[in-house]
């Protein structure tokens, strides 16, 4: 029996909701993954997840593997016990990361120098999986190569390739009955090598499917006729998670087209920049204005900032660059994130999710 399964309860359209179970619990999708890229999402702890209703978060392979080390780790008792999180894990297998360090990629694996120290790594697909099996989250992923966008043609049909061959490299190196490989697609923006990628990666068989290579700076329309493309090819019963996507706007597109899940640093990043979410638009609170408003961030938002906390207070820790600052505004934004995900879960199940879908973008056009 698979470690991770995927059941539909309800469907509207393409979009879709249900249960995905893990060893570590079950998860309500759509989903999103708060990223805890070096096992801690940034300036918050794991009960401040739980509050904001963070069900399943996402760590790095790339960042773990070289501090602390994935060997520490295990010997910690893996991510979960290293964590102090008791829920669903999933890891990114790094690709991402490595791509934004100008590697050499070849057949047989990706060369770079590590951000921390410059020595020169060497990662292969079945080192990734390895490294992966030591972390022990509920859900690795294969290893991919990620192309910036634009690109020739000729180059994402390359690396869209050979992410496929990665792929069942991971496949037979994976050996830990507890834990899921999902794989990933690719194929930059043309739905012909979109199709044909998610076509071929499931042909390998996978519980469960990253679509990759996203979120690089193509425009919403480009993304969506390719995730249209990447759906059409993918088992229905099977999760569709669309990597790096966590902006209002992009999520309620996806979760349209019929994907479940997503993790995106955009809430937790922009938190430290001074910047909230809200239903009606997202603002900075440096700005002059909010210095003597004492209303919530978001009027009617359940979160532990907007309970306790002004504008005007807010903005003053910002200003005396208070670490308080980070952690409150962050707890807010993935409030905002979980909530906006949790909503549309709620309307799919209703067959309501149009309304929803419109209600979401109407306010948010009207802020603009």
């Amino acid at each position: 029996m698979a470690a991770v399964t995927w059941s539909n309860i309800a469907s509207d359209g393409p979009a879709r909701t249900g249960w995905l179970e893990t060893p570590h619990g079950r998860v309500r999708t759509p989903a999103f993954m708060p990223v805890g890229t070096r096992a801690v999402v940034k300036a918050v702890d794991t009960g401040d997840l739980e509050e904001a209703g963070a069900e399943i978060v996402l760590a790095n392979t790339y960042h773990l593997m070289l501090r602390p080390g994935a060997d520490l780790v295990e010997r910690m008792g893996g991510l979960h016990r290293f964590m102090g999180w008791d829920k669903p894990v999933l890891t990114d297998s790094g690709g991402f990361q490595i791509f934004s360090l100008d590697p050499k990629i070849d057949d047989a694996g990706a060369t770079f120098r590590s951000v921390y120290d410059g020595t020169r790594v060497e990662l292969t697909p079945e080192q990734a999986v390895r490294v992966q099996e030591q972390l022990g989250p509920d859900i690795a992923m294969v290893l991919d190569v990620c192309v910036g966008l634009p690109a020739p043609i000729e180059t994402v049909e390359r690396e869209m390739l050979r992410t496929l061959e990665w792929a069942g490299r991971c496949r037979d190196a994976h050996t830990k009955p507890d834990q899921e490989l999902f794989g990933i697609v690719q194929g930059g923006v043309d739905p012909g090598l979109r199709a044909e990628s998610a076509a071929k990666t499931a042909a390998i068989g996978f519980e469960g499917f990253g679509i990759g290579g996203l979120s690089v700076g193509e425009p919403p329309d480009q993304r969506n006729v390719a995730l249209a493309a990447a759906i059409g090819e993918l088992p229905t019963d099977k999760p569709r998670y669309v990597m790096g996507l966590g902006d209002t706007e992009g999520l309620i597109d996806a979760i349209e087209l019929g994907t479940d899940m997503f993790d995106c640093v955009l809430p937790t990043r922009l938190a430290r920049h001074g910047k909230v979410l809200t239903a009606a638009g997202d603002f900075n609170l440096n700005i002059r204005a909010f210095e003597a408003d004492d209303s919530p961030i978001e009027e009617g938002c359940g979160c532990h900032t907007c309970r306790h906390h002004s504008k005007a207070y807010l903005r003053h820790l910002i200003r005396m660059k208070e670490m308080s600052a980070h952690r409150l505004l962050t707890i807010h934004n993935l409030h905002y994130t979980l909530g906006l995900i949790s909503g549309a879960a709620d309307a799919i199940g209703a067959g309501a999710f149009a309304e929803y879908a419109n209600r979401v973008r109407s306010r948010r056009q009207g802020s603009a």
